[in-house]
């Protein structure tokens, strides 16, 4: 073997040692820092409170933050909203056509392929006169889906939208069962991957000074876009002036301490399919008590699997990253002769 390529060789073999060494190093590094991220997070539950422990904070919403108003007199049934939402989200066009009304012969609920459902009700006032309600995450001010989420996933928004962070979930569903809705749902099209999906209330149009998508292209104005505190006030006009027409009733102006998302309606929202008799305050404060008296470990042991999963996850992308670059290293060294 000459000398040159013998030393070429060498050279080889250092770089990749050393490369070994540096993926070694950065590996033990991550390991060191989720243990003492665990410890940390660990040792602060065992000295904290109960009540720090389920990590519940008063809060009752941003002041001056959106929402929207939907108002069900006003509803044709049209799904231009559900139109919309789809285009806006970049989601999968639906196998039944937007226009195809036979999808009101079921109840439908938000998924991964709709993140809005508009649904048909029988007007018992007017039998000829069927009722249509549209169905999505109301973005509570004080959101349970948030107070239970162990990793904080969740947060309200100064917008007035409850937003997801899918990069943080891992999968428990706890928001599913806290919220008084029923509304997160779990895509289970992409059960590796944990996600939860839901209305997201346009947050990212409404940072650029836009509208929802739904209340831009609701061709009848049962959609209404504004400050919260000026839709309450449209609200309330509306039944002042027509009290024939209106249930004296803001559903969501004060159920579950309020939400973003209101409603008034010519009938009773029971029976469109709305929860009754829901407290006023949030449903955490309902829950107060009981939280207070769980050990420390059923609520610390949600987030620390939950920091586990998020770490491994890490550095499998990190490994998969690696192999790829090693893999373009070694075709362009075949190239290269």
């Amino acid at each position: 073997m000459d000398k040159k390529h013998r030393t070429d060789q060498e050279d080889e073999t250092v770089k990749n040692g050393a490369e070994n060494s540096d993926r070694k190093k950065r590996l033990t590094l991550t390991r060191r820092g989720f243990l003492g991220t665990v410890a940390s997070v660990g040792g602060a539950a065992l000295i904290s409170n109960a009540q720090e422990a389920c990590g519940y904070k008063e809060f009752a919403g941003y002041p001056d933050s959106f929402g929207c108003l939907t108002d069900f007199t006003r509803c044709v049934g049209c799904r231009s909203c559900e139109k919309a939402c789809n285009e806006a989200n970049n989601l999968e066009k639906p196998q039944v056509p937007f226009d195809d009304k036979s999808v009101f012969e079921e109840t439908r609920r938000p998924n991964a392929h709709a993140y809005t459902v508009v649904n048909r009700y029988e007007n018992q006032k007017d039998k000829s006169s069927p009722i249509y309600r549209k169905m999505q995450c109301n973005h509570c001010k004080e959101p349970g889906c948030a107070t239970a989420c162990p990793i904080h996933a969740y947060s309200k928004t100064p917008e007035g939208a409850v937003y997801y962070d899918e990069s943080l979930c891992f999968g428990c569903r706890y928001c599913m069962t806290a919220c008084p809705f029923y509304v997160p749902s779990f895509d289970y099209w992409s059960a590796l991957e944990p996600k939860i999906v839901k209305c997201t209330m346009c947050r990212d149009r409404i940072k650029k000074g836009g509208i929802t998508a739904c209340a831009e292209a609701c061709p009848t104005g049962a959609i209404t876009f504004g400050k919260r505190e000026d839709l309450i006030k449209v609200a309330r006009e509306r039944i002042r002036k027509y009290p024939d027409k209106y249930v004296d009733h803001i559903y969501g102006e004060h159920e579950v301490g309020g939400t973003n998302w209101m409603y008034i309606s010519g009938v009773p929202f029971e029976q469109l399919g709305f929860p009754s008799h829901l407290p006023t305050t949030p449903l955490v404060e309902q829950t107060k008590g009981f939280l207070s008296a769980v050990p420390v470990v059923l609520t610390v042991w949600p987030a620390l699997f939950g920091m586990c999963y998020a770490a491994l996850r890490h550095r499998n992308e990190q490994d998969k990253q690696d192999k790829e670059k090693e893999a373009s290293q070694g075709k362009e060294e075949m190239k290269n002769g």
